[in-house]
């Protein structure tokens, strides 16, 4: 189970300390832009081919995927 989802729009703003061990990161928005390949972080699909990015597809989460985390996480929190 997740016990808190991050959905960062803007990575700068954004300190990964924050992040726990059971923690899910989705960067979603501008935040797609410079996406560090880091332990449960992943990018929001179509924010990033809305923007003509490459990132490998296994790090890539769907609006049905973001929706589903959302209903299952302990808590949610956007950055």
């Amino acid at each position: 189970m997740v016990k808190t989802l991050w959905l960062v729009r803007k990575l700068g703003d954004f300190s990964s300390d924050l992040v726990g061990e059971d923690d899910i990161v989705v960067l979603i928005q501008d935040a797609v832009l410079r996406f560090p390949y880091k332990k449960n972080w992943y990018a929001c699909k179509e924010d990033v081919e809305g923007r003509g990015l490459k990132v490998s597809p296994d790090k890539l989460k769907s609006y049905e995927d973001i929706a589903e985390l959302i209903l299952t996480a302990q808590r949610v929190v956007v950055w």
